[in-house]
């Protein structure tokens, strides 16, 4: 467990041990606990907790959690599941539920156990997923509670697919140059 990933902390929970791929960027402030496997390419961003105690995480590749984000469980009941290229927002808080290959979670979003977004999907940003609600592939939802408002366009969809990489890319520079400033360097 002394590998550095960037200055975010990783913790074993007695015989639960995070797995995680060599090249993801967990940044300063972010917390990863327990039974977590995050894959290749994947991003966990400042003050973002990761909190696999009483169910399994499990995090795709290629996928970011962006800033002040919270992803946990329902004890024995619900894991939390994200595909590869999922783009998830500022702030959002992840509950016990299935984010499949590609979708988008907007900024402040809350979704709930036993929710499903679909690949390609979209919560549009300050959404509350209720409890059990399916996100169908291709679809835009939005409110609190959230409701479907349409079908994303094709160019809409080509132009959440571009983010992914891009938070993959910015991951590995933040790897690669992210240092505490020194006394007297400022």
């Amino acid at each position: 467990m002394n590998k550095d990933f960037g200055g975010g902390s990783v913790f074993t929970l007695g015989d639960l041990i995070p797995k995680i791929a060599d090249d993801v960027f967990i940044a300063p402030g972010a917390q990863v606990i327990g039974d977590v496997t995050i894959g290749a390419g994947s991003s966990i961003w400042n003050n973002t907790v990761v909190r696999g105690d009483v169910h399994e995480i499990r995090i795709g590749s290629n996928t970011n959690i962006q800033d002040g984000s919270v992803v946990h469980v329902t004890h024995d009941k619900f894991g939390t599941y994200i595909g590869d290229n999922v783009l998830i927002g500022h702030s959002v808080m992840l509950h016990g539920c299935i984010l499949e290959d590609w979708c988008f979670v907007g900024l402040s979003t809350v979704i709930m156990d036993g929710s499903v977004i679909e690949t390609n999907g979209m919560l549009g940003a300050g959404g509350l997923l209720p409890p059990g609600k399916r996100i169908r592939s291709g679809q835009l939802w939005v409110g609190s509670p959230a409701r479907y408002i349409r079908d994303l366009t094709p160019e809409e969809i080509a132009r959440n697919r571009e983010s992914a990489p891009y938070y993959s890319k910015l991951a590995r520079r933040h790897l690669k140059d992210l240092k505490p400033c020194k006394k007297g360097q400022l």
